[in-house]
């Protein structure tokens, strides 16, 4: 469940019709490039506001990546379409998950993230440095996002086709957990998709006071990956910060991403 804020593009090569996705926004690095992030949007938003908030966040270090869903019939606007990662029923904990939408999601992210250098070294400022790939995002996006960490940590997309890409850290802003009941099973008695899990960065961030995904999803979702092999999750939890972001929380996700990337400094 989530809804309103940045939101993402997807596409995969497995969907059944052809999904469009909308303009992707780019900001590039101010400074040395150390690492990339697809940062996602919420439903009915786009690249553009999120690109133009990040390009402010004092990370020189980073080149994000800002895509923008697909505009699709929503069921939980009665069809009305919206732009989306996925479908989305409801608001609770019964409502099945878009697995189609969600797999078309994630591949879109690695796609993006695909022509990256990180086997090979990009040569900066007469140094060699190896970009570290991260995706995040708010609301649906940071449900996407998180849906990413576990296809990455079982090595596979939910239809099965194998998940290429190697990520460095996820970060998702008021959002939850896609497919939370079948985790366990998933990375239950594989070693190495428990080993990939544990040593994958997650920081979670919600607010106590958010009306549209609330808050005891983003709990539960740091619970339930907790609770199945993934070791480095941070929960921050902010008293009265409704479905959006605040400047306290952005200093967090700064603070968080410079040292779980490694990024050598801040501008200020």
């Amino acid at each position: 469940m989530s809804f309103t804020g940045p939101s993402m593009s997807s596409g995969g090569n497995t969907v059944r019709r052809a999904i469009e996705f909308g303009r992707t926004y780019v900001v590039r690095p101010k400074g040395k490039h150390q690492a990339t992030v697809v940062w996602l949007h919420g439903l009915g938003d786009n690249g553009s506001s999120w690109s133009q908030l990040l390009e402010t966040l004092p990370l020189p270090n980073i080149k994000w990546i800002c895509p923008t869903a697909p505009t699709r019939p929503m069921t939980i606007f009665g069809g009305f379409p919206s732009t989306a990662w996925f479908d989305v029923g409801d608001l609770s904990e019964d409502v099945p998950d878009d697995l189609e939408g969600l797999d078309a999601a994630a591949a879109h992210v690695v796609n993006l993230l695909s022509t990256e250098p990180t086997d090979t070294f990009e040569h900066f400022d007469s140094q060699l440095l190896q970009v570290k790939l991260g995706v995040g995002g708010f609301s649906m996006g940071a449900a996407t996002a998180l849906y990413s960490a576990t296809c990455f940590a079982h090595g596979k997309y939910g239809n099965g086709n194998p998940y290429p890409a190697k990520l460095s850290a996820v970060v998702g802003l008021s959002g939850w957990l896609p497919c939370s009941k079948t985790l366990k099973n998933k990375l239950g008695g594989e070693n190495e998709a428990r080993r990939r899990a544990a040593s994958l960065p997650i920081l979670l961030c919600h607010g106590k006071g958010d009306d549209v995904v609330q808050y005891k999803f983003g709990e539960k979702s740091s619970q339930a990956l907790t609770s199945n092999a993934f070791q480095d999750v941070i929960f921050k939890a902010y008293s009265g910060l409704g479905h959006y972001t605040c400047p306290e929380e952005m200093d967090e996700v700064c603070a968080w991403l410079t040292t779980k990337l490694g990024l050598e400094g801040c501008s200020s």
